[in-house]
């Protein structure tokens, strides 16, 4: 019988070394050789402390700020109980709620009649009262963007057009041309925001 099992066990063995530690290993090596930046999480940096990061969404509540989509992702409190921490990276999840589902369409509604009164003549983009399916999407629409120039813009007692070309500025083209939709960076526009460059 020992003779029989012998091969299974000697080639799970082999597999879990190269394929569990070895490939993983070499992969992560390859990985921060070629793309750095990447391999560290896509780190943005000011005056050389971390602030955030490209790939994952921050919540931006203030007026003079763009805000990114809404946020599904769940928590605990000090009691084990779950709570809503939108943006929370250690638990990435959609909502999972069905469009039929109260909750949801509760939330949808306030959301709308809060971007209604902020903009009354605008059609709210989708990507405004939606999450996405990670819940911590860091890039909106340019509509959405375009949607929320006009509050930021008079935040900032700036120039509409000086916000609008500040949004093309950060406006990501489709990859490649073809691949995924034209995307603005939520951080990476607010810290420009915030730049002695616009002020």
């Amino acid at each position: 019988m020992l003779k029989d099992i012998r091969p299974a066990i000697v080639l799970l063995a082999l597999f879990t070394l190269l394929l569990g530690l070895a490939y993983p290993l070499g992969m992560t090596r390859v990985a921060g050789a070629l793309f750095p930046h990447q391999a560290e999480g896509s780190l943005i940096e000011k005056n050389g402390i971390v602030i955030g990061s490209e790939i994952i969404g921050q919540t931006f509540t203030g007026e003079k700020y763009f805000h990114g989509r809404p946020s599904a992702t769940t928590g605990t409190d000090d009691k084990g109980n779950s709570i809503a921490l939108p943006n929370n990276a250690a638990n990435s999840m959609g909502s999972n709620l069905g469009p039929t589902n109260k909750a949801l369409i509760e939330r949808i509604k306030n959301e709308v009649e809060k971007l209604k009164a902020e903009n009354p003549n605008a059609a709210i983009p989708v990507d405004m009262v939606t999450t996405s399916a990670s819940g911590f999407d860091p890039d909106i629409t340019p509509a959405a963007a375009l949607f929320q120039m006009p509050r930021v813009a008079k935040a900032r007692n700036l120039d509409p057009a000086k916000v609008e070309a500040l949004i093309n500025q950060f406006t990501k083209p489709r990859t490649l041309g073809i691949i995924g939709e034209p995307a603005v960076n939520v951080l990476k526009l607010n810290m420009a925001l915030d730049s002695e460059a616009v002020k």
